[in-house]
């Protein structure tokens, strides 16, 4: 697994907080909080900031054994994470949650536009990624 150089308390959280990634997304990816997201948006922008800095044992263990893939792969040489719009967080009721986000990535010159309405689900008090459905444009 890769580990990110952006772990500096100076730089600005990839989930587009007004916080430093340290005070945002790190104590989830990492710090007393691991994997305890108090709700689905939260855990969807530390998922993303995960998605950016290549967090994969992150992003496999906070997706559902459901759905949860074998393995992932980091970012291709040359990924850049533009950024992350969340529209909409909607909790179903105590264990079901859906958010509604934009991503943009850019590769070779291509950008790419991710909009999806992602499910999630709450066991054992851990919020869990299940699975998405993308918009398109």
């Amino acid at each position: 697994m890769k580990k990110s150089s952006r772990t500096s308390s100076a730089v600005s959280c990839p989930c587009g907080s007004t916080e430093t990634y340290e005070a945002c997304c790190a104590r989830w990816h990492h710090g007393e909080r691991y994997l305890q997201a108090p709700d689905a948006e939260t855990l969807m922008r530390s998922r993303y900031s995960a998605f950016v800095l290549d967090e994969l044992e992150y992003l496999l263990k906070t997706w559902h054994a459901s759905t949860r893939p074998a393995s992932l792969e980091a970012n291709p040489p040359g990924m850049k994470w533009l950024g992350l719009q969340v529209r909409s967080h909607t909790l179903q009721d105590a264990t079901h949650a859906t958010v509604e986000f934009v991503a943009r990535s850019r590769l070779a010159g291509e950008a790419t536009r991710l909009h999806e309405v992602s499910h999630f689900v709450r066991e054992d008090g851990q919020w869990f990624y299940l699975n998405g459905e993308f918009i398109q444009k």
